[in-house]
């Protein structure tokens, strides 16, 4: 925790919402982080991202990850939506 926390994300060289669409864009092709995709979506929107920022870095990675990841993905922003919309429990 300390080392992703403290030493990479507090590094100066992006802004945070840049450093969101990263991580968003990474745990979307990994495709094995529903949990840490979904925290880091809700991270993006609070960062100044929107929704169709979200989706945009998402459709991207079909190229780069495949549909299944990419669709996985949009499951999990779809849920965040919900949740954030107060649809999610």
């Amino acid at each position: 925790m300390e080392f992703a926390y403290g030493d990479i994300y507090s590094r100066p060289g992006l802004d945070p919402k840049t450093r969101q669409v990263a991580i968003i864009a990474a745990l979307t092709a990994m495709g094995n982080a529903p949990s840490q995709l979904g925290n880091h979506i809700k991270s993006g929107l609070n960062t100044g991202m929107s929704r169709e920022d979200v989706i945009e870095v998402i459709i991207q990675m079909v190229v780069y990850a495949g549909f299944p990841a990419a669709l996985n993905a949009a499951v999990v922003a779809q849920e965040v939506f919900d949740e954030v919309d107060g649809e999610g429990g």
